[in-house]
């Protein structure tokens, strides 16, 4: 017996409201398994607090009992110092992170592969070396993702470590970088490489630095003019004071952590 129109009008209903809900229940899977690969990239759960109100900061130094220090470069310009530095870290048995530009990375791809064959952290410096806070969260995003790429092409290495340009920060710079799965990584001693006053300086600057502690972490340059030659003193003097050099993927919390308003981090144990 042929059916109502009725009956068929609601047999039609009820099969558009089966597709949308099929439709609704598919878009639902989708957003979920988006919203997980984004977790995913991010490194657990990142707590970033200080006493300065609703200011993000990134890690300066990490508190912990153990006499350690970590040894960081910056490299932005040349490589002409890069196996000689790499030869002193190898005679010391220690291992550096180094913050890489994109023009780096693009320059200098076979130094790129030796640095992590060799034990050493890979951190991400930003595509350009630009001031980051000038930047959109788009852009600032897109800055990290670029060199995040390019290094993951070139070794199969995720990165996330981040050290921004300059020292330039505020809390879209820290809290885009979270975003793409990155620690935001500043230093406690800075080495001034940069500005060439020679291996003295260097030494001094780090050696015997108000700042210099158990947790820090110390900058230098790469490609700086004095640095590959201040190298086995410095290493020499770190550990004539005890320390032992760690690179920062060892020294920091992954995890259950919170800054205090010096950006020193801190364990919630």
């Amino acid at each position: 017996m042929p059916k109502k129109k009725e009956e068929q009008a609601g047999e039609g209903n009820k099969g558009e409201r089966i597709i949308k809900w099929a439709s609704a229940f598919i878009f639902l899977l989708a957003a979920l398994a988006i919203m997980r690969g984004v977790m995913l990239r991010l490194p657990g759960s990142i707590t970033v607090s200080s006493s300065v109100n609703g200011r993000l900061l990134p890690i300066s130094s990490v508190e912990t009992e153990k006499k350690q220090v970590a040894l960081t470069f910056d490299a932005v310009d040349g490589n002409e110092d890069t196996e000689i530095i790499l030869e002193t870290l190898k005679k010391h048995d220690v291992h550096a992170t180094f913050f890489m530009t994109g023009g780096w990375v693009e320059a200098y791809p076979d130094d790129v592969k030796a640095l992590l064959n060799a034990g050493h952290d890979l951190g991400n410096g930003s595509e350009s070396h630009r001031s980051m806070p000038q930047l959109t969260g788009e852009q600032c995003m897109d800055e990290i993702q670029q060199v995040h790429t390019k290094v993951q092409e070139l070794t199969g290495y995720d990165m996330f470590l981040f050290r921004p340009p300059y020292g330039d920060y505020d809390n879209q710079v820290v809290s885009s970088a979270a975003k793409c799965g990155y620690y935001s990584i500043l230093w406690d001693v800075d080495s001034l490489d940069w500005k060439d006053y020679g291996t003295e300086s260097i030494l001094n600057n780090v050696l015997k630095s108000k700042n210099l502690q158990n947790g820090s972490i110390i900058r230098c340059h790469s490609g700086a003019k004095y640095t590959s030659q201040a190298l086995e003193k410095l290493i020499d003097g770190l550990e004539k004071q005890g320390y032992e050099i760690v690179p920062v993927s060892q020294l920091i919390y992954k995890e259950k952590y919170h800054l205090n308003g010096e950006g020193r981090q801190m364990g919630n144990g």
